[in-house]
């Protein structure tokens, strides 16, 4: 690897803040479309009374997103990371801006037409996002924990802004067919705004920075494949490594599975969570951030994780024989709980490991992660069961 003539331990901590912000930019990027999709759904539930926009919505996204990770999940080590981020943030733009036009186009007409238009954005919503969350989770293992950290704090903080902005809109327009329509406008215009941002901060600017470039050359020593095109883009000139033709042994990796099977622990976690974006759970994703108080060994995590579980019968009667105030304290616990372990998890997992395998096991917990969020969002039609369409 090559760093010119800077100094190493001078790199591995330069512009490292600046790094964590933009990770929060970026993070935030990954779901502020959707979420505003899913926020302006009254708008929704107006024009299209008689198709459950709230669930279908949501379920058509669902697949999109588990497919896309999946197929990356299979073949990162041959991926371009930042052909694969960029096209995943350029989407999420069109995707916001598609919204707008169809908006527009049928002026604002419910109807099976308009609506199939609106899941096929919610399709491609899926597709941007199967792009990012992985490819970002992937490429920020490389890097230092607080990257990964402050990007899913990002996710987190997606779903807070988004609900705070509707609250404001809602006693900005009146609650009429034609304030609905300028509220779900404004939002779609911010998101467009956003996720450009997001475009420009990743291609110009994020992969200039010295610590990124020092996470990605040191990647790249290992034998990572995927990080050559970051690498020209923060005009570095990536070297080989002499100990490469030494020991042809240094660079093999493990499989995918193999990390799987490592890490069933860990994957096991992603398969309980439900994504709970509000703001205990932008809450919780900071808590780490204290060294005294987070938790590092795999027994306690994997034992904190299975006990969430308990966290289902407990809904479950608390909806049937609490008060609200029962059920507001149930649900801000499940926030808190799950931005703090997603982030333990996600920092912890893949210390230990070669580049190109930190990579491939970010991208392995992503698809677990949204393999969960999937089963949740199709069991949720568990609710209509007996009730009709």
């Amino acid at each position: 690897m090559a760093y010119g003539k800077e100094d190493p331990a001078l790199s591995a901590s330069q512009g490292k803040y600046w790094g964590m912000f933009i990770c929060w930019l970026l993070g935030n990027g990954c779901l502020f479309g959707f979420n505003s999709m899913l926020t302006i759904e009254d708008y929704y539930i107006y024009l299209f009374p008689k198709y459950h926009p709230t669930r279908v919505v949501m379920l058509t996204y669902q697949p999109f997103v588990l497919a896309t990770t999946a197929i990356f999940t299979y073949h990162e080590a041959k991926v371009n990371t930042r052909l694969r981020n960029l096209a995943g943030y350029i989407l999420f733009f069109l995707s916001s801006f598609a919204a707008i036009v169809l908006d527009v186009a049928t002026s604002g007409r419910g109807g099976i037409a308009p609506f199939v238009g609106i899941c096929i954005i919610a399709a491609v919503f899926g597709v941007a996002d199967g792009h990012v969350q992985g490819g970002m989770t992937g490429d920020l293992s490389l890097m230092c924990p607080e990257f990964i950290q402050s990007f899913f704090a990002g996710l987190a903080a997606s779903g807070a802004i988004t609900s705070a902005s509707r609250f404001v809109t809602k006693a900005a327009f009146e609650n009429s067919r034609d304030g609905l329509c300028k509220g779900a406008m404004l939002f779609f215009s911010i998101s467009c705004f956003f996720e450009l941002l997001c475009v420009l901060l990743y291609a110009f600017i994020f992969p200039k920075l010295p610590i990124v470039k020092y996470y990605r050359s040191k990647a790249a020593s290992e034998g990572s494949l995927t990080v050559a095109a970051d690498l020209a883009a923060g005009r570095i000139q990536n070297r080989p490594n002499p100990m490469f033709e030494e020991d042809p042994a240094c660079v093999e990796r493990l499989s995918t599975k193999q990390l799987l099977l490592q890490n069933i622990d860990y994957a096991l976690y992603a398969l309980v969570l439900i994504a709970s974006y509000n703001v205990w759970d932008l809450i919780g994703r900071y808590i780490p951030l204290i060294e005294q108080i987070k938790l590092r060994s795999r027994k306690g995590l994997l034992v904190t994780v299975v006990s969430r579980l308990l966290l289902i019968p407990a809904s479950y009667y608390t909806a049937k024989y609490g008060d609200q105030g029962w059920m507001i304290m149930l649900t801000s616990f499940l926030g808190l709980s799950n931005g703090y372990l997603t982030v333990c998890v996600l920092t912890e997992a893949p210390k230990g490991y070669k580049g190109p395998e930190q990579n491939a096991l970010g991208n392995l917990l992503v698809l677990c992660l949204l393999g969960g969020i999937f089963c949740g969002a199709v069991l949720d039609w568990v609710w209509l069961i007996g009730k009709g369409w």
